[in-house]
């Protein structure tokens, strides 16, 4: 039976896990592996581990209790290994990197943003403000035009969404990466144009989500920003 590991905390954490439980069914007893600087949480693995709604839930409370209590490396979900000593061997082999990053992540949460704009309102926008979109797509509409016009009209809207879309996000970046320690951008997709994870400062919280909100009502309604947090900050680890 393998290991499932949950986070890494200093060793001086409480680590209080009463009224915890761990993945699995029925679910494991949540333990503790640890060496002098540092502590891992961990639970015996299921042999089968798949994402079920109940062990999503038990890693993120885990994670979340954790957090509450002190500074947390938390791990994603379904990482396993063989035994504690492997977990231990980890532990010390890496203990100057595990205490650096947790002293980065001191005193910090994630929140995640994503971001996108109504399709139909983009491309009127573009065919206002872009007189050679306009030109095209009336000669269009005229059915007047050469069969390779709505190419070129498409190939024209693409590049302007592109384009606009990157200046809206560098701009959202601009806004709020000021009040945040660290920031981690992931490719978007669908409708996103953003799909960022900020680390902010519990003391600048307020500050945060009171910018956020402000670019949500420069923005206007034809935009959907969705924030997402506190999370404990997976993004960083």
């Amino acid at each position: 039976m393998g290991i499932y590991v949950y986070s890494v905390v200093r060793a001086s954490h409480p680590q209080r896990l009463d009224g915890l439980h761990g993945v699995g069914e029925p679910p494991a007893t949540l333990r503790t592996v640890r060496t002098k600087m540092l502590s891992a949480v961990v639970s015996d693995a299921p042999e089968e581990l798949r994402p079920k709604r109940r062990d999503l839930s038990a890693h993120q409370a885990v994670q979340e209790q954790l957090m509450a209590d002190g500074t947390v490396l938390p791990l994603q979900f379904g990482f396993t290994t063989t035994d504690d000593d492997a977990v231990r061997a980890v532990l010390e082999d890496g203990a100057d990197e595990f205490s650096e990053r947790l002293q980065a992540l001191d005193g910090c949460v994630e929140y995640h943003l994503k971001a996108a704009q109504d399709e139909d309102a983009l491309l009127r926008q573009i065919l206002q403000e872009s007189d050679e979109a306009r030109e095209l797509n009336e000669e269009i509409r005229s059915g007047r035009s050469s069969p390779e016009l709505p190419l070129a009209l498409g190939e024209l809207v693409s590049r302007e969404v592109q384009a606009r879309q990157d200046r809206l996000a560098a701009g959202v970046l601009d806004a709020l990466r000021g009040f945040a320690r660290e920031e981690r951008s992931s490719q978007p997709t669908g409708n996103d144009f953003l799909n960022v994870s900020f680390l902010v400062e519990r003391d600048n919280e307020k500050s945060f989500l009171d910018a956020e909100q402000d670019i949500a009502k420069e923005l206007g309604e034809d935009f959907d920003l969705r924030l997402v947090g506190p999370l404990p900050a997976y993004s960083f680890v």
